[in-house]
């Protein structure tokens, strides 16, 4: 039970909320819906009780998370902010959610560091980092946004609970869970997303404005995704996706374009893993995906200096988009036994 884990962590987030006036809150850098969904619920919750709070985003996040209650609120700080050390000076308190590190806030990591500010972080990541003075992290849980609903619910904070922070929220489990195909397997993610409906969550709204909402230049960027710049592994049950610079010019990609192109090798039968590599501005964003019992936060922490969950995850390479590709595939060499006999 969550209650009886976070007893004490609860009471101390309620003492900490209620005592405070001046509260900031910050999602990781390149928020994901979990991230800006969890930050969001918070803000909603806090603003009901009359707190001088706001959410800090260290760089942009995708349009299509638009549609979420307050998201207009976000203040944005963006690539070409100048951010002094002394940014979160003058606050009351400080909660992160959805990271695991500091190094997950970009360029605020300095200032959110050197702050003597009361700092909560609430995150499902495996293997926090301790960086906080109260840290409330459970890698059971299918997203943070799930956890935030447990906090919420577990503390004397409940009656603030409302259709915008259940929107926030099951936008947040439905993003981090690929829609329910992956980190969701426990009872209890359902009993949580049914309570979020009686809320007045509207399910096939929000599906339709995250995963139906796309511009024409995106499903053409897709399409040439696809045909072009997919290579598949049948024997290894492998596939990979590379994206250039020159595509995403080509395409002109706006943030978020190339949210869950990953999954696209997931859906081709006898897939079990699936790599996706994006060339950026001085280095290779890489995300990983898999089925059942593949361990990708394993294999992006020990080859691509990354990590998240099981079944999810991401890394980046510094070097060219070639020879990531070439290091990605004589890897999964090694992983021949495995995933050539791997059943899922």
């Amino acid at each position: 039970m969550f209650v009886e884990k976070f007893k004490n962590q609860i009471q101390v987030f309620e003492q900490k909320v209620i005592a405070s006036e001046k509260i900031k809150i910050l999602p990781h850098y390149n928020p994901d819906g979990d991230a800006i969904g969890s930050a969001l619920a918070l803000y909603i919750l806090l603003k009901k009780m009359n707190k001088d709070v706001e959410v800090i985003s260290p760089s942009h996040f995708p349009g299509f998370l638009n549609f979420l209650p307050f998201s207009n609120k976000i203040n944005i700080i963006g690539k070409k902010r100048e951010v002094e050390d002394s940014f979160f000076d003058g606050l009351d308190l400080l909660i992160g959610v959805d990271f695991n590190g500091l190094g997950r806030l970009d360029k605020l990591k300095q200032s959110f560091d050197k702050s003597s500010t009361f700092k909560i972080i609430i995150d499902h990541h495996p293997e926090p980092e301790q960086f906080a003075d109260l840290l409330i992290s459970d890698s059971s849980y299918s997203s943070t946004a799930e956890l935030i609903y447990a906090l919420i619910m577990s503390s004397n904070f409940k009656d603030k609970f409302d259709k915008d922070i259940a929107t926030n929220l099951y936008a947040g489990i439905m993003t981090d869970t690929g829609s329910f195909s992956y980190n969701s397997s426990s009872p209890e993610t359902f009993r949580i997303v049914g309570e979020l409906l009686k809320a007045g969550a509207e399910k096939d709204k929000i599906f339709d404005e995250v995963y139906n909402s796309f511009s024409l230049n995106r499903m053409r960027f897709m399409g040439h995704v696809m045909l072009n710049r997919m290579h598949i592994l049948p024997k290894l049950k492998t596939g990979y996706i590379y994206i250039t610079e020159k595509d995403r010019l080509q395409f002109k990609e706006k943030y978020g374009d190339t949210e869950n192109f990953v999954n696209i090798p997931l859906s081709i039968k006898g897939i079990v893993f699936s790599a996706i590599f994006i060339e950026r501005e001085n280095f290779i964003k890489i995300s990983f995906r898999s089925k059942g019992s593949f361990d990708v936060n394993i294999f992006a922490a020990k080859y691509f200096n990354g990590g998240g969950h099981k079944n999810a995850s991401g890394g980046e390479f510094y070097g060219s988009i070639q020879e990531t590709m070439k290091k990605f595939v004589s890897i999964i060499n090694e992983y021949s036994d495995e995933l050539i006999n791997y059943e899922f």
